[in-house]
């Protein structure tokens, strides 16, 4: 929302308000509203902090700032009855429930924010608009109505598995900390009551955005509308033994993207390397707006124009593990290379190894100081 890396801006984790670290960035949503648009957000665009304090509600998503008005949701009475489910950790991991919910779709907050969405786009017709339409799932905890549930008969899925001869990699890495203590002792069936819970989740979320678009067709507007879909990261289903983000494998640095934009081609795909810093450029691109501040992003005009274009040859993902320790990594067409800040590394062959299950770092010398290089060539992080 910035188009500035975490390197440049400071921020690594969720526990700052945006203006307590940045107090005069202009994010893309302000950059619209102080061109004259009307700017909304629904659900979780930024993180939604300040508790049960309506004033910090409002501070935590840059409410008057970046919004006109901003606006989260909580399920109903009905929507927190659950038919079915449990917690998987006892306890341990306050997060980690399923549950298939009483009520519709509207008893859970993404069917109240789909709605609040669409009330605003008939509200606003073709006046310009800017709206954070931020959908909560398929984040934790996996609860969606129970009939999201049957679309998935339980003997039918088939959970991740690690091969016997996936290289083992640092704590630090993946299985850190309560979670990997958690996860590790998963049984078969728990794993697969987690992989149920989140497809119904995300079936869940994919319905409610569908009333999102279905409205842009009532009202005729896909001829003056860009619309992003965006994941804000990807997730670990299994995979090495995690169910969770926040690792520097490709299960967690990758994201869904798909834009639709007047005048492009739709039904295209890319594998041209993109960043969520690009997506800044872009709407001020279309949109001819001036970019108020140098931006670590492009535009993704070339690449709608022209799918086979690519407009980078590196993507950056950085996370840390306390205030001593962080890792950066660097996505080429091939390799995924990983750099801790202690100086162990990590790197993935992708066009022998998509999963990223044998780390080659130690004979790949000189890719390894390519792309070391290339991350050495990032701002330095001062948190």
């Amino acid at each position: 929302m910035t188009g500035l890396r975490a390197e440049q801006t400071g921020i690594v984790g969720n526990d700052k308000p945006l203006r307590q670290k940045l107090p005069d960035v202009v994010t893309l949503p302000q950059l619209c509203k102080e061109a004259g648009w009307q700017s909304h957000a629904f659900g979780k665009i930024y993180h939604l902090g300040g508790g049960n304090d309506a004033e910090a509600r409002q501070r935590w998503v840059d409410a008057g700032r970046s919004w006109h008005s901003a606006k989260d949701f909580d399920a109903t009475k009905a929507g927190r009855r659950m038919l079915a489910g449990r917690d998987l950790t006892s306890g341990a991991l306050k997060w980690c429930v399923w549950g298939a919910a009483d009520g519709t779709d509207d008893d859970q907050p993404d069917g109240q924010i789909a709605a609040a969405t669409v009330a605003k786009i008939q509200e606003l017709g073709d006046k310009p608009w800017f709206i954070g339409c931020g959908f909560m799932k398929p984040h934790d905890p996996f609860i969606a109505p129970k009939k999201y549930f049957d679309l998935y008969p339980i003997d039918t899925l088939k959970p991740w598995r690690d091969p016997a001869d996936t290289t083992p990699v640092r704590k630090e890495s993946v299985g850190f900390g309560d979670y990997g203590k958690a996860f590790g002792k998963f049984t078969p069936q728990e794993w697969l009551e987690l992989f149920r819970a989140y497809c119904a989740a995300t079936s869940y979320m994919d319905a409610q955005l569908g009333r999102v678009l279905d409205a842009l067709d009532k009202q005729g507007l896909w001829d003056k509308t860009i619309v992003i879909f965006v994941g804000d990261h990807g997730y670990h289903t299994g995979e090495r033994q995690w169910w969770n983000k926040n690792t520097l494998f490709e299960r967690s640095c990758r994201a869904p993207l798909i834009i639709a934009a007047p005048g492009m081609k739709g039904g295209q795909t890319t594998r041209s390397l993109t960043e969520f810093v690009d997506l800044y450029p872009t709407v001020a691109d279309f949109c001819s707006l001036k970019l108020p501040h140098a931006t670590a992003g492009s535009s993704l005009r070339p690449t709608l124009t022209n799918p086979s274009t690519s407009i980078k040859e590196a993507a950056f993902t950085l996370v840390t593990r306390g205030p001593k320790l962080y890792g950066q990594s660097v996505r080429t067409a091939r390799w995924r290379f990983t750099l801790w800040s202690d100086g162990q590394s990590e790197l993935y062959d992708h066009d022998q190894d998509p999963e990223e299950l044998h780390n080659i770092a130690d004979r790949q010398g000189p890719v390894v100081q390519d792309l070391t290089a290339r991350l050495k060539s990032l701002p330095k992080l001062t948190p």
